[in-house]
């Protein structure tokens, strides 16, 4: 499935539009930023409904000066947001559109962090694309590693600290999960090379900031080094002087020629990747589906789990909110908008496109509707080994009528005409 394909062509769409409006992305992509972050005032948006609904009348909404009108077009509900919203709360969308990338002979990466979304103290992510045959350096760091294939091809390894290793091919929709601590490697393979996101259990994790195998060498004394290994000077001296983090090299032989190099050291219990694209999908409806990975089938996953949601044009993620941990999105083909509603009536609606970052606090009840003409596919991330939600239909639907009606003000024949279940994607 090239999901990231389609991807590319919407967001292509709209960097032509863009520059025939002589405005780059990234410059209205920087306006954005501000307005995502909310830099109006909590008390400039601490309206009343009557309040917001007078200003929408007549040409109270107008703005006869300059306007961004590209910006305008991508996110109209940052700028002017429907009257349920209140408040300023915390940033809920960014884009790794954003953010500057680290290009090297061999392909590039670049990364969302709670540096930019603040709140978002335990996931991370980082898109990285790596050229045929060219290597991510074989490293560890602290965090734990889960990954998702967007495009082309992969040769993954990781060893565990028993002395075994693991070693798959992966494609489009596959997924990976390296523990922290744990040596691993990604490799491109034939064709166009390879393109993925990486999600770490550490808000503020830094892919600038990994164990590299070529710094452990480099930095330690030469007579170190030929205790350790029997290397003498003159190999020391031959070692990379700096790291190589992304670099090109010659494409690998095949899969199980080099299972049968491990021989016994090879692992095949523990399994560190997951086909995620042809699993039967948990939840499936003419309007979408959800496929839940987490540790009761991806079982190596023991502190992240994911939902990929496919939602129909006009389809809504029915309303819900997490109740054991703060939710990481990454949007990866077609268009939506989102409500986040947090606490003290405080309320922001977003819109996003692929390759946007979206954020919900935990336990903050929100839905996401499909606003394009084509699928809408995103995943939505947690540190937890468990994916759990709570439906608001269904909770409705649990309380005895008495209960619901003193709460809702509303006939009991009307709240019983609400979906009775929980109903993860619903038509439009």
């Amino acid at each position: 499935m090239e999901m990231k394909e389609q991807a590319s062509n919407n967001l292509n769409e709209t960097s032509t539009r863009t520059e025939q409006e002589g405005v780059s992305r990234r410059a209205f992509m920087g306006v954005a930023t501000m307005a995502a972050a909310g830099l109006a005032t909590e008390s400039a948006l601490a309206q009343t409904r009557s309040e917001s609904l007078a200003g929408r009348t007549g040409d109270n909404a107008s703005d006869p000066g300059p306007e961004n009108t590209v910006l305008l077009r991508t996110n109209p509900n940052s700028n002017l947001p429907p009257f349920t919203d209140r408040g300023n709360p915390h940033t809920i969308w960014y884009s790794f559109d954003l953010t500057p990338k680290r290009v090297e002979s061999g392909g590039w990466t670049h990364q969302v962090t709670s540096r930019e979304i603040p709140r978002s103290q335990d996931l991370a992510g980082v898109n990285m694309r790596l050229t045929a045959g060219s290597f991510r350096e074989l490293h560890w760091h602290l965090a734990d590693e889960w990954a998702i294939m967007l495009t082309g091809k992969a040769r993954i390894t990781v060893m565990q600290p028993d002395g075994k290793m693991f070693i798959d091919d992966v494609g489009p929709g596959d997924l990976w999960y390296f523990p922290a601590g744990f040596p691993h490697s990604i490799q491109g393979l034939e064709g166009d090379g390879c393109e993925f996101l990486l999600v770490f259990d550490q808000g503020d994790f830094s892919e600038d900031d990994t164990f590299l195998l070529s710094e452990f060498l480099v930095h330690t004394p030469p007579e170190i080094i030929e205790k350790n290994t029997g290397w003498k000077r003159q190999e020391w001296d031959q070692l990379p002087p700096t790291e190589l983090y992304i670099f090109e090299a010659p494409l690998p032989g095949a899969l199980e020629a080099d299972k049968r190099f491990l021989g016994n050291f090879l692992e095949t219990e523990n399994h560190y990747t997951f086909k995620m694209a042809s699993m039967k999908p948990t939840s499936q409806s003419a309007t979408g589906e959800v496929r839940i990975v987490d540790s009761s089938n991806f079982t190596i996953a023991k502190n992240i789990a994911a939902a990929m949601v496919t939602l129909k044009p006009g389809a809504i993620r029915e309303m819900h909110w997490h109740p054991n941990t703060s939710e990481w999105q990454y949007w990866i083909k077609g268009q939506g908008r989102m409500t986040v509603v947090f606490t003290e009536g405080r309320a922001r609606t977003m819109d996003f496109r692929a390759n946007d970052v979206g954020f919900v606090p935990s336990m903050a009840g929100h839905y996401i509707e499909n606003t394009g003409t084509e699928d809408l596919v995103f995943l939505e991330m947690f540190k937890s080994p468990r994916y759990q939600d709570v439906s608001l239909n269904q909770w409705i639907a649990r309380m005895p009528d008495k209960m619901a009606a003193a709460h809702l003000k509303l006939p009991v024949s009307t709240i019983r005409s609400a979906p009775q279940n929980k109903t993860p994607v619903l038509p439009r």
